[in-house]
């Protein structure tokens, strides 16, 4: 190696190593060991989250009386599991892993107003607001972190810029439809295709209206379509308030099943709408107060089944070869 080689490899080896001592996590100064990074925080304190990414998607939760909820969505509930969590790991933050205490390394770290992975904004019950900032990963469960304008940034410990959702399927209970398949004895589908009505008969079978002489239920399909109507995961909860986009007036396809258990018995009912520009359907349940996105792949076999659709169709005949 030529003595201009080695220099160069001299300077390179010394930079890594100031880099490593800026950088390398080390304890805080004694008296701030275990200090939480929000000096007297509680989770019940807490009133108001908002949550932005680095996409620029942000989100808002409020306490309620009843539990947490979704602004945007007309106080769509959240699940309250999953927002308990998350205060218990924010107010659990320590400043007893700290990284750097200049402002230099901010944007490098992702911890800077401009430049973040995730920014965590609260209001307190008694009005007082302060910021978290989640920037680059230092490990699988931890992010680099700053609060509010101060410069220093630490290590977050089991708190990641990926455990802070700013999409809403990240609060809620993404169930929207359930009906206890068991309990099902009847169910109605009709769309553009026409009325189609399956009873389930004395053995547990299903049957449907109209079966012609010499045609045969396809218990297969009939079998799929009667879990796929069972169940139903949301995309995003809409509100309240219908609008006339989601195209209610006419809607693609009305699913009602009707449940059985001792004596007593229930009717649900499921209106499917018009896609939006996601080619997701707004769905409407009997059982909810709000309409919400779905999936296309969950709802459109509805919209477009036919009568064939539950028959077992006859074998199409081999072509006979020419001589």
């Amino acid at each position: 190696m030529s003595k201009r080689n080695q220099i160069l490899a001299g300077i390179l080896a010394l930079q890594l190593v100031l880099v490593a001592v800026v950088f390398w996590p080390r304890r805080a100064a004694s008296g701030a060991v275990g200090k939480s990074l929000f000096p007297g925080l509680e989770p019940d304190r807490i009133a108001k989250l908002t949550i932005s990414d680095a996409q620029g998607q942000t989100i808002q939760l409020t306490r309620q009386p009843n539990g947490w909820v979704l602004l945007e969505s007309e106080d769509y509930p959240c699940t309250a599991d999953t927002v308990s969590t998350f205060l218990g790991k924010l107010t659990a933050l320590k400043t007893d892993r700290l990284v750097t205490q200049t402002s230099g390394s901010h944007k490098r770290l992702r911890v800077a107003e401009g430049a973040f992975e995730c920014k965590v904004e609260f209001e307190l019950s008694d009005g007082t607001k302060h910021r978290l900032y989640l920037g680059t990963s230092a490990s699988g469960t931890s992010s680099h972190m700053r609060a509010d304008d101060q410069n220093e940034v630490y290590l977050s410990g089991n708190l990641s810029s990926w455990d802070v959702s700013t999409v809403a399927t990240g609060w809620i209970d993404t169930i929207y439809w359930s009906v206890p398949q068991d309990q099902l004895v009847a169910m109605t589908l009709e769309n553009a295709n026409g009325r189609f009505e399956l009873n389930k008969d004395a053995a547990g079978g299903w049957t449907l209206k109209g079966l012609a002489a010499g045609e045969t239920l396809d218990t297969n399909s009939v079998q799929g379509f009667v879990s796929q109507a069972a169940s139903i995961s949301l995309s995003k909860p809409l509100g309240k308030q219908e609008q006339p986009e989601y195209g209610m007036q006419q809607p693609g396809a009305l699913l009602t099943l009707q449940t059985q258990k001792d004596q007593e018995s229930k009717t649900y009912t499921l209106r499917i709408g018009a896609k939006d520009k996601d080619n997701n359907y707004t769905v409407k349940s009997s059982e909810s107060a709000y309409y919400v996105s779905v999936s296309e792949w969950a709802v459109q076999a509805f919209v477009e089944k036919t009568r064939n659709g539950f028959l077992q169709l006859p074998a199409t005949p081999a072509a006979t070869p020419q001589n």
